[in-house]
């Protein structure tokens, strides 16, 4: 999709998820590094080329101005007003470039009294309101997990990016992008504002139930299983009853939904005594007979063994860059027949990047290269 596009990444782990995404539909990702910094490069960074350029000298500069000219996109996550005291603004680069794509992805946007905080993944889940719907109705706020706050703000950036170029393809001007991964995660928030909003409603910690109390994770002898609550509730009484552990289930007052909420502990208690007695295989594959949609809660294991998503080819293999051991690793989930995302690219290294940007892409001479990695500018 993005072949013969460039973009040049000046990001740290807050934007690499969106380079990563660019590389994998095609552009060629040119991450830019300090001299003698160890990237220690892996899966974050599949397909990205690399090259090391000091911004702190003036001469990096105007070798980065140089760059950007014949640059399709600007990836950055630096702090807020770090460019700019560089004279490298998206003002002053669009000079350079008009075409240019630019994307900041911080943690509270370029703009605002939170603009300067210092940030990570779980002050933004924590500021954004993620962290507090996680856990159990009586204990603390949990963290959500991984790193699904930059996760979340890399996909916005990459679909900012798209949009762009599409307006680019008509009006031949690029555009300037700023990604808050605190608004990402805000944004994010699904039915928690939407029903404060119409609602005022507060939504609240609720463990392992869903928050419609639609779904519920119960504990199984060999592992734990998501079922349904509400839906098909003739059928899963059904079910329960033919092992003899319906319980008062089968009365009449329980057919109503909203008598079946009002009295959800004394379901759930009924419900998770019937699970304790079954593996997690057989109730997935009774449910799976009768069209119902419960699954098991997947162990690590579980997931890369899992026959759906090794028939479809979703890991791949890989190897380290310095050791050259092999590993595998996630795929992509956006399968495209005329446009395949790449992976399993190998990533660039410095040496011979900085040569093919340096000396063929800008005309220095290898004397010049030589100079320049001496005094520390490349």
């Amino acid at each position: 999709m993005l072949e013969g596009y460039r973009a040049v990444a000046l990001t740290d782990e807050k934007g690499d998820f969106c380079a990563r995404i660019l590389a994998q539909m095609g552009a060629e990702v040119i991450h830019i590094y300090q001299p003698g910094e160890n990237p220690g490069l892996n899966y974050v960074n599949e397909g990205e080329h690399c090259i090391s350029l000091n911004l702190a000298k003036e001469r990096g500069v105007e070798l980065f101005k140089h760059l950007i000219s014949r640059t399709d996109f600007l990836i950055e996550s630096l702090e807020p007003g770090h460019l700019a005291g560089l004279g490298l603004d998206y003002k002053n680069l669009q000079h350079l470039n008009p075409a240019l794509i630019m994307a900041s992805i911080t943690g509270f946007g370029q703009s605002g009294p939170y603009r300067k905080y210092r940030t990570s993944n779980l002050v933004a889940s924590a500021l954004g309101g993620q962290a507090y719907i996680c856990g159990e109705p009586d204990q603390p706020p949990l963290k959500p997990p991984g790193r699904l706050g930059y996760c979340i703000a890399g996909l916005f950036a990459a679909n900012g990016i798209l949009i762009a170029l599409q307006k680019r393809h008509s009006t031949g001007q690029g555009d300037y992008i700023d990604i808050s991964i605190h608004e990402c995660l805000a944004g994010t928030l699904d039915h928690v504002l939407v029903r404060y909003f119409y609602e005022n409603e507060v939504a609240s910690r609720q463990g392992s139930l869903y928050w419609n109390s639609a779904f519920r994770i119960f504990p199984c002898k060999d592992g734990y299983i998501l079922l349904s609550l509400l839906r098909d509730w003739e059928t899963l009484v059904g079910l329960m009853n033919a092992s003899g552990m319906a319980g008062d289930l089968l009365e009449d007052r329980w057919k109503n939904a909203g008598e079946r909420l009002r009295n959800l502990d004394h379901i759930i208690e009924i419900i998770e005594k019937w699970t304790r007695s079954n593996s997690v295989e057989e109730l997935v594959q009774l449910a799976q007979l009768m069209r119902l949609p419960w699954a098991r809660v997947a162990t690590l294991d579980d997931v890369l063994n899992n026959p759906q998503l090794n028939y479809r080819g979703f890991f791949r293999e890989g190897s380290d860059s310095r050791s050259g051991k092999r590993f595998r690793y996630p795929g992509s989930p956006c399968k495209m027949e005329k446009s395949p995302w790449k992976t399993g690219l190998k990533v660039v290294q410095f040496k011979d990047y900085n040569r093919q940007i340096y000396n063929r892409d800008m005309g220095l001479s290898d004397t010049e290269l030589i100079d320049l990695t001496r005094e520390g500018i490349v």
